[in-house]
């Protein structure tokens, strides 16, 4: 357990990294919350009991990859890869498996980008791999991913099909959500460029203000 913690710990510092880098060196911030969370004994044993999992180390090494997880907001949807895209470029993550469920969301409507990664930890007496699955997702996908769980979790797993068919629809709408947000935001970014170009060109006096003249006209005609 201490070795995925410290697993856990890793992947947690490179991206908090990321983060005060982008809050403090550039105009937007893609990670918007990291948490982590490792899997207490009880969910181990039980996960190991629905696996039929050996009662070994390397079994369960082998056989639960959920162990250590850490779970990553980001804004848009574009944020998501951009911040998966930085972290598994880093020379001493690996990446094991990737399972993009934003792409191809599961039936009940849940998205996420789900990677599952290799980093190194450094004991006293050597080196030692470990896995921690790194989950990424909007704002609207967590919040209906929690909204999910805690119904699942009142029902135990007995949920009502009318919970279930709002749930999806619910999910239908925070896809949606999360697509008018990303148009936005390119709208945005790409007026701000459009802007910082047209002050760029008035600098090197490439473009010509208008005349008082000309000026004096528009107030007249109200604009």
């Amino acid at each position: 357990m201490m070795r995925y913690k410290f697993g856990m710990e890793e992947i947690v510092t490179k991206l908090s990294i990321l983060r005060d880098e982008f809050e403090h060196l550039h105009e937007t911030n893609p990670i918007e919350n990291v948490s982590s969370r490792l899997k207490n004994p009880d969910s181990i044993l039980e996960k190991m009991g629905r696996k039929e999992c050996e009662s070994t180390f390397e079994s369960i090494a082998e056989k639960i990859t959920d162990i250590a997880g850490v779970r990553v907001t980001c804004s848009f949807v574009s944020d998501v890869y951009h911040v998966f895209d930085m972290l598994t470029s880093q020379s001493d993550v690996v990446i094991v498996e990737v399972r993009d469920y934003i792409t191809t969301p599961k039936p009940n409507g849940y998205r996420s980008l789900h990677a599952l990664v290799e980093v190194p930890v450094y004991l006293s007496d050597g080196e030692v791999p470990v896995l921690v699955e790194v989950q990424l997702r909007t704002i609207a996908m967590d919040f209906w991913a929690s909204l999910e769980h805690k119904i699942h979790y009142k029902y135990r797993e007995d949920v009502p099909q009318a919970l279930l068919d709002g749930l999806k629809d619910a999910a239908d709408t925070a896809t949606e959500l999360d697509a008018t947000m990303e148009r936005l935001h390119t709208e945005v970014k790409s007026a701000g460029a459009l802007s910082s170009g047209l002050k760029d060109e008035l600098v090197r006096g490439t473009v010509a203000l208008p005349d008082d003249a000309f000026v004096e006209r528009l107030k007249r005609m109200g604009t």
